[in-house]
């Protein structure tokens, strides 16, 4: 409808400052550390700040979205993004001192607009009407697939020519989004968006035995995204010996064009999701392994590469299988369906680097990789990718046992 021209777009710029929010702190961590200082551990702290505010925000609205003004907390979400931007940017300027507690609030802010991004954007576009609601659903999330490339290779040529010095300058710049975003969102027209009258309502959705089903493929489709797209540039480099700078280029931007390629062509041309989401984990599976066991560095490139391709549709696809059973539930389906992406999302890579390292420490397998003629740390990380195919080989499982249950429930109809 073109009463709502104006909200989708508004959408769509707020999927777009979730990439800024997702990709830029990575993308300055060796700069941090390099001007001041800051340790790994500190590095991985605003990681697991980021995680935990994003997931904090999903419980919250997952139980208690009646207690909530939904059209306030739509409207205000992209101001969050921005003030939190800011601080991240301004804050060691003004208190060169204490870097580390103003990127700490800076991503506590921002990222719990990024929580509140994936509880809320995805129900306005689901309540808008539409013609095709899953390429509507496919479109929004492709865009954040576009924008992590954006956000990657804008950031790149930006600190190459300007300097690492002048990153401060770089978040400005992102925080135009989320400024756009709110002019947007301002004069936007929000649909009513639809919340349990109590939380016992929320629990007996959770006690729903086909919710479950669609919390696991959320949990396991996001564990296969996000650990390929954790580890595939580190893995390109150490285990295949691919230099670092195609190894970031091909393992950050490319895997994300894929992402986005997956995504952009199930909203123009998909039809059957639950065909498409059996297809994508298999794939995922297939290239996890070819990954893994390939010691030809081209295909294990492409391996990597096209799991982005077959993973496109798990997080959203599952969106929107969990939307179409569960409407009744409005907000609280999305945010306990964000909650159980993200959880995967965190699990997944965290399970693949504790492999690692256990297995670089076990001096039967540092025999067997010398035997092998690899180091300690190239197989170690080729059995943490092996293990980490059983992420989207469960995802299948679950797919298919949910197509099962839809299949036999349209056939009862």
């Amino acid at each position: 409808m073109k009463k709502y021209k104006l909200t989708k777009y508004a959408c769509y710029t707020a999927n777009v400052s979730m990439s800024v929010v997702a990709a830029l702190s990575p993308l300055l961590f060796l700069t941090f550390r390099t001007l001041y200082g800051i340790s790994y551990a500190m590095l991985g702290a605003l990681v697991l700040i980021n995680f935990c505010t994003q997931l904090s925000v999903d419980l919250l609205f997952s139980f208690y979205s009646h207690k909530f003004n939904m059209t306030k907390s739509v409207k205000w979400m992209p101001v969050l993004t921005t003030v939190g931007l800011f601080i991240y940017a301004v804050f060691p300027i003004l208190f060169p001192n204490a870097v580390c507690a103003g990127l700490m609030i800076g991503t506590i802010i921002f990222s719990a607009s990024g929580g509140l991004a994936e509880v809320l954007i995805s129900p306005v576009i689901a309540e808008i009407p539409s013609e095709n609601p899953e390429r509507e659903m496919s479109k929004l999330h492709s865009i954040y697939a576009w924008g992590v490339v954006a956000v990657v290779i804008i950031s790149t040529i930006f600190l190459q020519v300007f300097g690492k010095e002048n990153w401060q300058l770089l978040a400005l710049l992102w925080m135009t989004v989320p400024l756009i975003s709110c002019i947007l969102f301002g004069r936007a027209e929000i649909p009513v968006l639809r919340t349990p009258e109590k939380v016992s309502n929320v629990f007996q959705l959770m006690k729903d035995k086909n919710f479950f089903l669609c919390f696991l493929c959320i949990f396991f489709g996001g564990a296969s995204e996000c650990t390929m797209s954790q580890w595939s540039s580190s893995y390109l480099e150490q285990a295949l010996n691919i230099p670092k700078i195609w190894g970031d280029i091909f393992g950050v931007a490319l895997f994300a064009v894929m992402l986005g390629l997956g995504r952009t062509l199930y909203a123009k041309f998909g039809k059957d999701i639950y065909r498409v989401l059996i297809l994508g984990s298999a794939g995922a599976t297939v290239c996890y392994m070819t990954a893994a066991i390939s010691n030809i560095a081209l295909i294990g490139l492409v391996a990597c590469v096209f799991t982005g391709f077959c993973t496109a549709m798990l997080w959203p696809g599952s969106l929107i299988v969990a939307s179409d059973k569960f409407s009744y539930s409005g907000v609280a389906v999305f945010a306990l369906m964000a909650a159980g992406g993200d959880l995967g999302g965190a699990v997944g890579p965290q399970i693949v680097g504790s492999i690692t390292d256990f297995t670089m420490k076990n001096n039967h397998i540092v025999s067997a990789a010398n035997y092998l003629s690899m180091s300690a740390e190239q197989f170690g990380m080729k059995i943490g990718m092996v293990c980490a195919a059983v992420f989207p080989l469960l995802a299948t499982v679950f797919f298919v046992i949910i197509y099962r249950r839809h299949r036999k429930l349209s056939c009862t109809k």
